[in-house]
């Protein structure tokens, strides 16, 4: 059951919230390109199938992923779900993840500040990079057994152009 979604969506900042977990990030990338039941999901991720189904039925309920087929075999029920899109865009200026906000306190945190002159395309392209990257750490997360300590990461790429009028 596989299905083309979109490679990103607009959310509400109530939705973004929905994805301030390490956990739900990466039920949203198991069924990022493929339908699953949430006993699919447990297995794959290595997660107890209650805490799986709970976050799949928020996440769900939030409007982030789509039931796409309900099906009966010998009396139980089995639901497949998938993303709507691998990524999701906020509305608004500030980070809806708390953790990222500047006056949060962390035991450990790691600040990577530049400035580049970039055309269009190379916004573009640089902007991908860094989804493929994030991509590549969900994957290799959501592979790993072994529980870790969750970070927040946001990426925020900003023209240092004044607005006009401003």
């Amino acid at each position: 059951m596989n299905r083309k979604q979109s490679s990103s969506i607009p959310i509400s900042v109530e939705q973004s919230k929905l994805l301030g977990s390490a956990q739900r990030v990466k039920i949203i990338g198991a069924i990022a390109d493929e339908a699953k039941t949430a006993k699919q999901v447990a297995d794959e991720l290595g997660q107890s199938p209650g805490s799986t189904h709970y976050h799949i039925q928020k996440l769900h309920d939030g409007g982030l992923i789509d039931l796409v087929e309900t099906r009966t075999m010998g009396g139980i029920v089995e639901k497949y779900y998938i993303s709507k899109a691998k990524w999701f865009d906020s509305d608004g200026e500030q980070f809806p993840d708390p953790i990222l906000a500047d006056d949060f306190v962390s035991s450990s945190s790691t600040k990577i500040n530049l400035r580049l002159a970039l055309t269009p395309d190379q916004r573009e392209e640089l902007t991908a990079e860094f989804k493929s990257l994030m991509e590549k750490w969900v994957a290799l997360t959501s592979a790993s057994k072994e529980e870790g300590e969750e970070f927040a990461i946001g990426f925020k790429l900003i023209s240092a152009e004044k607005k006009s009028g401003s």
